[in-house]
C-alpha cells in the first residue's frame, strides 16, 4: 500500500507542476494576443502567413491520421488495447503541442514587429514570450500525458498485472508521439525548406531581390514555412523527445531497480520534469524582467532554469532514496550518486549549447572562416560549411561518451536515464529560445512587406541572428539528448527481451559480441538506415524547390512589372506547390524506419541479434549524421548573415553569392534532414521494444 501510495503522490505531484507550467502559457498567450499588432498593411501579410500555416497543417493531420489509424488498429492486435490508447494519446499530444505552440507563433510575429518599432527591449519579450508558450505546452502536455497514461492504466484496468499494462501503455505512448514527429519534422522541414530554397535562388540571386522582398512570388510560402517547420514541427520533435526518455527511464527504473526503493526509481523521472517546469516558468518571469542585451538576457534564463534544477534536484532525490537503491548489474546506489546523475545531464545541456554556439555563432572562428571563403567562390564555401559540420561532431560525441561513463558509473542504466531526463527537463526554457527563432524571422518579413523603417528591420535582424544560433543549438540539444535517449531505449529493449523469454520459460542466453556476425549485420543496416533516411529528405527538398523555382521564374517571365512593383506576385501558387509536395514526400522517408525493424524482426535469419545491432548502429551513425547536418546548415546560414552586416564586401558582392547558395545548401541540412533523424532514431528503437512480445515465439522456436 505505500509503494503505491507513493507511486500515485509522486505522480500527481508532477502533474501539478505540469498543469502549473500549461496555466501559466495559457497566460502568455492573453499576454502576447493583447499585445498591439500593427498596421492593417501588417495585419494584412500576418493574415496570410496564418492562413497558409493553418491550411497546410490541417492537411498534414489529414494525412497523418489517415495512417494513425491503420497503425492503431495494428498495434491493438498486436500488443493489446492498452498499447494502442497509448499510440492513440501519444500522437495527439504530440501534435497539439506542434499545432497550438504553432498558432500563437504567427500570432506573435506581427506583434513582435511592431514592438521592434518602440524598442528593442519591447520586441524581445514579446517574441520570447510567444516562444515560451510552445516551450511550456512541450513539456506541460508531455509531462501530463504520460502520467496520466500510467495512472490511468494502472489503476481502472482490468489487466492481472496493472503495472505492466501501464508499462505497455507507455511504449504506444513513445510510438505514437514518434511517429508524428517524424512525419511533423520531415513535412514541416520539407515546406519550409522547399520555399526558402526556391525564394533564395531566384530571389536573391537571379533577380537581386532583398530577404523577404514582397515582389518575391515565394515569400509568403517561405513564412509560411518558418512556423509549419521550425515551430510546429520542432514542437513535436522535442515533446516527441522528452516523453521518449521519461518514459525511458520509467521502464529503465522499473526493470532494473529492485526492493523497497524501486517505487521511487519509477516516480523519479516524473518529479524531475516537475521541478524543471518550475524553474522554466521562473527562467521565463527572470528574463522579462532583467534588463541586458538580448543574447546575454537569453543566456541567463538557460542559466537560471539550470541552477534552479539543480537545487531542487537535491532535497526531492534525499527525500525518495533515503537508503539509497539496489539497481539491477549495478548494486546498492545511494542518493548522492542518483543526484549525481541528474546533474551530468544538467551539466551536459550546458556543455552541448556552449558547443554548438561555437560552431554556428557568427562570434566564432568556424562561421567567419566560411564566410571568408566565400570570397573565392561558390564552391570553397561548401567545402568550408561540410567541414565545420565534420568538425563539430567530436566535442559533442565525446562529452556524449564522458557523460555515458560518469552517470554508469553512479547507478548504472537507470543513472544513464536520469541524466538523459535532467537534460529533456530543461526543454521548457531552451524550447522557447528555439522558437524565438521564427518568431522573430517572420517579424523581419513583415517589417520589409509592410514598408515599415529601415530601423525597424535592423532591430529584428539583430534579433534574428540571435534566434537563428539559438535555433541551431537547440537542435544540437535535441539530437544529443535523443542520442542518449536512444541509448537507455537500447537498455530497455535488452531488459524486455529477457523479460519476455522468462515468461516462455525459455533461457536467455542472447550476447551482443561484435564477434559475431549477426550482430555486425545489424550494426551495418542499422548504420545505412540514417544515410537512407537523410537521402530521400534530401531528395524531397531538391524536387519541391525545383518546383517553386519553376514557378518563381514563370511569373517573373509572364508578369514584368513584379520586379518594378507595377504587377502584384501569386503568392496563393507557391503556397500550393510546397503544401502538396511536403505531403506527398514525407511518407516513404516517415514509414521506412518502421518498414526496415518489422522485416528485420521477421526474417527468419535475422532475429533479436541483429535487430539489437541494427538499432546500436542507427543510434551511432544517426548521432553524427545529425549533428554535422545541423551545424553545417547554422553555420552556413550565418556566414551569409555576416556578410549581410558588411563584412567580405556585404551585400550583393560575390561572397554574398556565394554565401547564398551556402546557405541554400545548409537549409534541408539543419532544417529537414538533419533534425528528423532525431526522431527517427528513437522510433527504430521503441517499435524494436513494442513489437517483442509479437515475434518472441518465433525468436525462442528459432
Amino acid at each position: 500500500m505505500h509503494k503505491i501510495s507513493l507511486v500515485s503522490d509522486g505522480l500527481l505531484i508532477s502533474l501539478a507542476c505540469a498543469l502549473l507550467g500549461l496555466a501559466y502559457a495559457g497566460w502568455l498567450i492573453r499576454w502576447v494576443l493583447a499585445a498591439p499588432s500593427g498596421n492593417d498593411r501588417m495585419r494584412e501579410i500576418a493574415h496570410a502567413v496564418q492562413q497558409g500555416a493553418k491550411a497546410y497543417l490541417n492537411r498534414q493531420i489529414v494525412s497523418v491520421g489517415t495512417i494513425a489509424v491503420i497503425i492503431i488498429g495494428l498495434v491493438w492486435v498486436g500488443r493489446g488495447m492498452e498499447s494502442a490508447i497509448g499510440f492513440f494519446v501519444g500522437a495527439v499530444c504530440s501534435l497539439a503541442a506542434g499545432y497550438i505552440g504553432m498558432t500563437i507563433a504567427v500570432r506573435a510575429n506581427v506583434r513582435t514587429a511592431q514592438a521592434a518599432t518602440e524598442s528593442p527591449r519591447a520586441a524581445l519579450r514579446v517574441a520570447l514570450n510567444g516562444g515560451a508558450v510552445t516551450g511550456l505546452l512541450v513539456v506541460g502536455l508531455a509531462l501530463l500525458s504520460v502520467g496520466l497514461m500510467y495512472l490511468g492504466i494502472s489503476h481502472f484496468t482490468g489487466a492481472a498485472d496493472p503495472s505492466r499494462a501501464a508499462l505497455d501503455a507507455l511504449v504506444g505512448t513513445a510510438l505514437g508521439s514518434s511517429l508524428v514527429s517524424v512525419f511533423a519534422r520531415l513535412g514541416g522541414g520539407i515546406y519550409t525548406k522547399a520555399a526558402d530554397v526556391g525564394a533564395d535562388l531566384v530571389g536573391k540571386i537571379e533577380s537581386k531581390l532583398e530577404e523577404d522582398d514582397p515582389r518575391n512570388p515565394a515569400t509568403i510560402a517561405d513564412n509560411v514555412g518558418d512556423n509549419v517547420g521550425d515551430c510546429a514541427g520542432m514542437a513535436a520533435d522535442v515533446f516527441e523527445t522528452y516523453a521518449v526518455s521519461l518514459i525511458g527511464a520509467v521502464l529503465i527504473g522499473s526493470l532494473t531497480a529492485t526492493g523497497d526503493a524501486s517505487p521511487a526509481a519509477l516516480v523519479y523521472p516524473f518529479l524531475v520534469g516537475g521541478v524543471s517546469v518550475i524553474g522554466a516558468v521562473v527562467a521565463i518571469i527572470l528574463t522579462n524582467a532583467i534588463n541586458l542585451a538580448p543574447r546575454q538576457a537569453l543566456q541567463a534564463g538557460v542559466l537560471t532554469s539550470a541552477l534552479f534544477s539543480a537545487i531542487a534536484f537535491w532535497p526531492l532525490t534525499q527525500v525518495l532514496f533515503p537508503q539509497g537503491v539496489e539497481i539491477h548489474g549495478k548494486g546498492a546506489c545511494s542518493a548522492a550518486s542518483v543526484f549525481g546523475a541528474s546533474l551530468i545531464g544538467l551539466v551536459m545541456t550546458y556543455v552541448v549549447l556552449l558547443i554548438t554556439n561555437y560552431y554556428t555563432s557568427t562570434n566564432h572562428r568556424p562561421v567567419r572562416m566560411i564566410a571568408q571563403a566565400s570570397e573565392t567562390g561558390h564552391a570553397t564555401n561548401i567545402i568550408s560549411g561540410l567541414a565545420t559540420g565534420l568538425h563539430a561532431t567530436a566535442l559533442p560525441v565525446a562529452f556524449i561518451g564522458i557523460a555515458i561513463m560518469l552517470s554508469y558509473n553512479f547507478a548504472g542504466l537507470y543513472g544513464i536515464a536520469i541524466a538523459v531526463m535532467a537534460m529533456l527537463s530543461m526543454s521548457g526554457i531552451v524550447i522557447a529560445l528555439d522558437a524565438f527563432g521564427p518568431i522573430t524571422d517572420n517579424a523581419g518579413g513583415i517589417a520589409v512587406m509592410a514598408g515599415l523603417d529601415k530601423s525597424v528591420r535592423h532591430t529584428t535582424d539583430d534579433l534574428d541572428a540571435i534566434g537563428n544560433t539559438m535555433k541551431a543549438v537547440t537542435k544540437g540539444y535535441a539530437i544529443a539528448s535523443a542520442g542518449l535517449a536512444a541509448l537507455v531505449l537500447f537498455g530497455s529493449y535488452v531488459e524486455e527481451l529477457k523479460n519476455a523469454y522468462a515468461q516462455l520459460g525459455a533461457q536467455f542466453n542472447l550476447a551482443f559480441d561484435l564477434q559475431d556476425p549477426n550482430v555486425i549485420i545489424g550494426l551495418f543496416i542499422g548504420g545505412g538506415l540514417p544515410f537512407i533516411f537523410s537521402a530521400f529528405s534530401l531528395d524531397a527538398v531538391g524536387k519541391a524547390a525545383g518546383a517553386v523555382v519553376k514557378e518563381v521564374r514563370r511569373q517573373i517571365a509572364a508578369k514584368p512589372g513584379i520586379l518594378d512593383g507595377s504587377d502584384t506576385p501569386e503568392y496563393g501558387t507557391c503556397v500550393d506547390i510546397v503544401t502538396k509536395a511536403a505531403l506527398r514526400e514525407m511518407i516513404i522517408p516517415a514509414i521506412l524506419p518502421v518498414v526496415v525493424v518489422v522485416a528485420v524482426a521477421w526474417l527468419p535469419f535475422f532475429g533479436p541479434k541483429v535487430l539489437g545491432g541494427m538499432l546500436v548502429g542507427t543510434i551511432v551513425t544517426g548521432l553524427f549524421i545529425g549533428i554535422a547536418m545541423t551545424s553545417s546548415g547554422g553555420a552556413w546560414d550565418n556566414a551569409k548573415k555576416y556578410i549581410e552586416l558588411g563584412s567580405h564586401g556585404g551585400k550583393g558582392s560575390p561572397a554574398h553569392d556565394a554565401s547564398v547558395t551556402g546557405d541554400t545548401v545548409g537549409d534541408p541540412y539543419k532544417d529537414t534532414a538533419g533534425p528528423a533523424v532525431n526522431p527517427m532514431i528513437k522510433v527504430v528503437n521503441i517499435v524494436a521494444i513494442l513489437i517483442i512480445p509479437i515475434f518472441i515465439k518465433l525468436w525462442v522456436a528459432a
